[in-house]
């Protein structure tokens, strides 16, 4: 809901990083995507965007669904079934992804039949591929079944395989000699693995002085490799002095790991290497030997999107390894990696050795660096490339190792996140970074999925979640998900890729025409969509570049100000790490940096968060930032950057050169240093650095801007920083003030946009001071708003020249057919001040007064396990109510889901004119519902704020009005399938209301 303003008013470090990202990588990052590239709708240089671009989008930026299948265990009729199915709800396309967690015996899925990448999965991949084409849908490919990434024919102990090194022990003291075997691993290698190979041997002195929590001390001077003196299987040293000493070996073999919840093919799938040429390669020579047929080919050019990557979950009680590492580590530092391999070495991801504490952070940044170099370069680089080749784009999310996510975001076409993983929107905030950088338009996420969700996730619960992340930079939605229908073994209402889990309720939902909200789903699938079009268009709008000098992501850490007290007044930022500032985009105009998109204002920096807050800082990233501040960026350092320290081990004088580096920086006129978190603000205002949004309160609303040649977009959505926030986030109704990016006396009028109706409007009411816009915001917890600055005429508008008002006494102020009418629920005089500065004045006269609606009759459709698990029996259930209850209080519907018609009267005066109207408020409404009046539909009705006006369908005398709901299935699980579903607490579905109908009358003024 929106009211406007009453008068309210070089270095060696770099060289391997940056090669992640420009061998090969910047050739496929081009330039900012221009103006309006999003897919679909017509655009008028004249008139901006044209009228049904809003209300229409088009397939290629509808929400898509993870598609779950039984591996190969599929029919292609119902494939083609289940494509349509997706295409007629108004969804935009589907990626296929071989999960099935909830079958407990997956030898009843015979993967030598049946397996992923069998004929039988190649031939439901290409029904997949042959329907959607025809229905105008994308089909995204998992690289490999379930994750991570892993493909049949790679073996645990093959080069291509996943990697770990492992540690062996021994203790020494008093100056005791050690005559026996090389210390054995501490773990015993994997089922399946065959081979492992001795590393080194080294041998350091313990220091408790260097001791913390679980790791042990060691003297970094004391480490002497004693590899040499090994003979066959037997290790022969003697301490040179009496104090306490520990013997390493270290192992190199396979980990040994599957994708998740395999076996999923025959032969089974390894893991591959994640950070090695070999591992992709294994994975597409499979894929271009054995899957990709010329048949195959033709369908990917017809309808394929994407190839997918889920998370990077390497599971191993050792380190992630890869045999090139040392060669790697050594061309990145210049510095041997072995003599340093205790302070990184893990025991079940656990620190067991370090080293002085200033020491083993440095090492450990520049061991994680170098593997970060090596997953973006010979996995995601090489895997895009090959992608491009087959006419697909990679998506993937690049998390969950110790990596650069924010520069894997730049080399990947379309980066993506997660809602469950995430644990707040600076998370989607790193990757937004690396994707607005790149010049690349898309930010995915995979949405919805919840622990426990399996049929009682509502459609609210899911737009509240999504909201605050579409504010904090995604804008495309593959929601978790679509199950296939049957698979051997499975209860009603059919297979569930996550449910049970574990014998309980699992993750997730499995959405489609099982789902009694189905029939609702494309006025969800419509807002979604719309969301999208707007978030896809032109080029991302931020005020404040947060340099990252760590850029992991999926960890929850957010920017100091920034996060806590800049998003609450309006502040928009995203994350830049030490990659990005190589790419094309990274150049400062008009003291703004990416001016292109981002145009970021600003650049804010602070100490690591991952390494101690540490102020540091690399050599080449503190010539990038004094260069950027010399052409004119401001600048906002937090901590003691005079004494800054680079991130990794540094080089002879490396520490003198970043000093004087900083010392120049920090003596420009645009540059501040603050030392208290409560003075960042401070600094930007003294920088005349102001956000695009402002809300000259702290409020809990979320926003983003795009800006095109034709418009300026802005989305808000009254959200939470994190889903553990409390308490719970409340309405929100307070002035906000937004900025046109086009040029002065460009004629631009503001417009309000609904995502939910698709309809776009005049904004009647606001206050304009040169190119700032300001009017007000009312929004309900969760609810969103989309406001557009374009020119006169954009969208179809036909309201022309006429003065909007600055000013009313009225309940609201609105076009309607082209004039300016205000609105009251009460009789009055209302006087309204226009933008010419003339007063008008409107007569309201009686106005009926608000009628509450509590006498329904309810007739429910009962859904109920029928002949097999895909086959649904409907009982129906007639009741009279005299109040509104959730149905979990009604004995007959107690553990009933379904569809209930709710059906009333309502009896008008005979004064009721065209000019009389009303507005519905449904109050309290679970899950999805339809508004019918005197049989004609009207709505969509917002989820987050169930709200209809019904001007325009009621009449005097009778009047019948029906909502039509639908729930989940949760309800009726707890007695159809009580051995996972039983013990859970009955949800309270239904209208429960209040209902009433609040009538206005409504007069022209202007």
């Amino acid at each position: 809901m929106l009211e406007s303003s009453s008068q309210r008013g070089g270095a060696t470090r770099r060289s391997v990083l940056a090669a992640g990202l420009s061998a090969g990588a910047l050739a496929a990052l081009g330039p900012a995507a221009g103006a309006f590239a999003a897919p679909g709708g017509a655009v008028s240089a004249a008139a901006g965007p044209a009228a049904d671009w809003f209300a229409q989008p088009a397939r290629a930026v509808r929400p898509k669904f993870r598609w779950w299948w039984p591996d190969g265990l599929v029919d292609p009729a119902e494939i083609a079934r289940e494509i349509d199915q997706m295409a007629d709800a108004g969804f935009g396309g589907a990626e296929i992804a071989a999960v099935h967690h909830s079958i407990a015996d997956t030898s009843v899925l015979d993967t030598g039949r049946h397996g992923w990448g069998s004929t039988p999965w190649r031939v439901g991949v290409k029904a997949a591929l042959r329907q959607a084409a025809r229905r105008g849908l994308t089909v995204d490919l998992t690289l490999g079944p379930s994750w991570p990434v892993a493909v049949p024919g790679v073996t645990p102990d093959d080069e291509a395989a996943v990697k770990e090194l492992v540690y062996g022990k021994v203790t020494l003291t008093g100056g005791a000699g050690y005559d026996g075997p090389v210390p054995a691993p501490v773990y015993a290698a994997a089922s399946g693995v065959t081979v492992q190979r001795l590393f080194a041997v080294q041998a350091a002195r313990v220091n408790t002085a260097y001791s913390s929590g679980k790791a042990t001390g060691l003297d970094a001077g004391s480490v002497t490799d004693l590899t040499a003196r090994v003979s066959g299987s037997t290790l022969t040293w003697t301490p040179p002095d009496s104090a306490t000493w520990v013997i390493l070996a270290y192992w190199q073999r396979g980990s040994g790991q599957q994708p998740e919840a395999g076996p999923h093919s025959s032969p089974a799938a390894y893991v591959v290497d994640h950070f090695s040429a070999a591992g992709t390669a294994a994975v597409t020579r499979y894929w271009d030997r054995e899957i990709l047929d010329a048949g195959l080919r033709r369908l990917l050019a017809s309808a394929g999107g994407a190839f997918f990557e889920d998370s990077v979950e390497l599971e191993t009680k050792g380190l992630q390894w890869t045999p090139a590492l040392p060669d790697a580590f050594r061309r990145h530092t210049g510095r041997d990696l072995l003599p340093y391999l205790p302070a990184v070495v893990l025991d079940n991801g656990n620190q067991i050795f370090a080293f002085e504490a200033r020491l083993t952070q440095e090492i450990r940044h520049d061991f994680w660096e170098t593997v970060s170099n090596l997953f973006n370069e010979h996995h995601l680089g090489a895997l895009r490339d090959w992608a491009h080749g087959h006419g697909m784009k990679l998506r993937s999310q690049p998390y969950g190792l110790q990596t650069d996510a924010i520069a894997s975001a730049a080399v990947l076409d379309i980066p993506e996140g997660e809602s469950l993983g995430f644990k707040n929107l600076d998370d989607y905030r790193c990757l937004a970074g690396g994707r607005d950088m790149a010049g690349h338009r898309v930010l995915s996420c995979e949405a919805g999925a919840y622990a426990g969700g399996a049929y009682n996730t509502t459609w609210d619960k899911f737009l509240r979640t999504m909201g605050g992340a579409y504010a904090a930079g995604v804008n495309q939605t593959v929601i978790h998900g679509f199950s296939y229908a049957t698979a051997p073994g499975v209860a009603w209402p059919g297979f569930a890729a996550f449910s049970p889990y574990n014998g309980t309720v699992g993750y997730g939902e499995s959405w489609g025409p099982r789902q009694p909200t189905w029939q609702h789903v494309p006025d969800v699938a419509g807002y979604l969509g719309r969301v999208h079009q707007v978030l896809q268009s032109g080029t991302v709008r931020a005020d404040v570049a947060v340099f990252r000098q760590t850029g992991y992501s999926a960890t929850g850490i957010g920017a100091s100000w920034l996060t806590s007290t800049g998003v609450p007044l309006g502040w928009t930022h995203q994350f830049l790490s030490g990659p990005l500032l190589d790419l094309p985009s990274a150049r400062v105009s008009g003291k703004r940096l990416a001016p292109d998109g981002p145009a970021y204002k600003a650049l804010f920096l602070e100490g690591d968060f991952f390494y101690g807050s540490s102020p540091t800082l690399a050599v080449a990233d503190a010539r990038k930032l004094l260069a950027f501040a010399r052409a004119g960026l401001p600048t906002v350092l937090f901590g003691a950057f005079d004494q800054a320290l680079t991130p990794g081990l540094p080089d002879d004088a490396e520490t003198d050169e970043l000093r004087a580096l900083t010392a120049q920086l920090l003596a420009l006129p645009n540059v501040r240093r603050v030392t208290d978190k409560t003075l960042v603000g401070a600094a930007f205002a003294d920088l005349g650095v102001t956000p695009d949004v402002a809300y000259g309160t702290s409020s809990t609303l979320l926003n983003a801007h795009r800006a095109t040649d034709d418009a300026d977009f802005y989305y808000f959505c009254n959200g939470k920083h994190a889903e553990t926030v409390k308490p719970p986030v409340a309405a929100v109704d307070h002035d906000v003030t937004v900025r046109s990016t086009r040029r002065a006396g460009s004629g631009t009028v503001p417009y309000l946009l609904d995502p939910w109706t698709g309809q776009v409007t005049r904004l009647a009411e606001y206050t304009q001071d040169g190119d700032a816009f300001t009017f007000r915001v009312a929004l309900q917890p969760g609810e969103t708003l989309v406001v557009a600055l374009a020119r006169p005429a954009a969208f179809g508008d036909r309201t022309g020249a006429r003065p909007h008002a600055v000013a009313t006494e009225a309940d609201s102020v609105l076009f309607a057919d082209g004039s300016l009418a205000v609105r009251a629920a009460t009789a009055g005089t209302y006087v309204t001040t226009l933008s010419n500065g003339r007063t008008v004045t409107a007569q309201i006269p009686e106005v009926p007064g608000p009628v509450a609606l509590d006498q329904w009759t309810l007739t429910v459709d009962d859904w109920r396990p029928g002949a097999d698990a895909t086959s649904t029996e409907v009982v129906g259930h007639t009741l009279a109510l005299d109040a509104l209850v959730p149905w979990s209080q009604i004995p007959e519907l107690a553990d009933v889901g379904g569809i209930g018609r709710y059906r009333t009267t309502v009896t008008l005066p005979e004064n009721w004119t065209s000019s009389t109207g009303a507005v519905l408020r449904l109050g309290s409404v679970g899950d999805t519902c339809r508004v019918t009046v005197n049989g004609t539909r009207v709505g969509p009705v917002d989820r987050l704020d169930p709200e209809v006006d019904l001007g325009g369908v009621l009449r005097a005398g009778t009047n019948t009005v029906e909502v039509e709901l639908a729930t989940p299935l949760f309800n009726r699980l707890r007695v159809s399938n009580p051995a996972v579903f039983g013990t859970a607490t009955r949800q309270a579905y239904g209208l429960v209301g209040p209902v009433r109908l609040v009538p206005y009358v409504q007069r022209t003024v202007a």
